[in-house]
């Protein structure tokens, strides 16, 4: 009887790990992912893109390195205060985020017409 009792509570342990993988990450731990995804990829153009403004624009207008230095600063702020962070700021960070990949995105379509109004 004792066995049966524990292979049921073992049984029934085994389904609520099951239950709780299946529901994937607190909402929380899915802005953080998110957030740090959209920080990467916004790195990652920001390498890409860094060539081609510094051409045109030159070294005074700089707007890669200040968007470097702002997702940087965003970094070190998850770093510090992710943990206690509230989801609104999460979002807030992530959408500064965004706003900042969508300045340089059109930085870069400048570049681009610049350059198709040269050649």
């Amino acid at each position: 009887m004792k066995a049966l009792i524990v292979l049921l509570l073992l049984a029934l342990a085994a389904g609520v790990v099951l239950l709780l993988r299946r529901r994937g990450p607190a909402p929380r731990q899915r802005a953080v992912a998110e957030l740090l995804d959209a920080a990467d990829a916004l790195e990652a153009r920001l390498r890409e893109a860094r060539a081609e403004i510094e051409a045109v624009a030159g070294d005074e207008a700089n707007p890669v390195r200040d968007a470097m230095q702002e997702m940087l600063r965003q970094r070190l702020w998850l770093q510090q205060h992710g943990d206690q962070a509230s989801l609104e700021q999460l979002d807030g960070v992530r959408a500064s985020i965004d706003a900042a990949r969508g300045r340089i995105e059109q930085m870069l379509a400048q570049v681009e017409r610049a350059r198709s109004n040269v050649h």
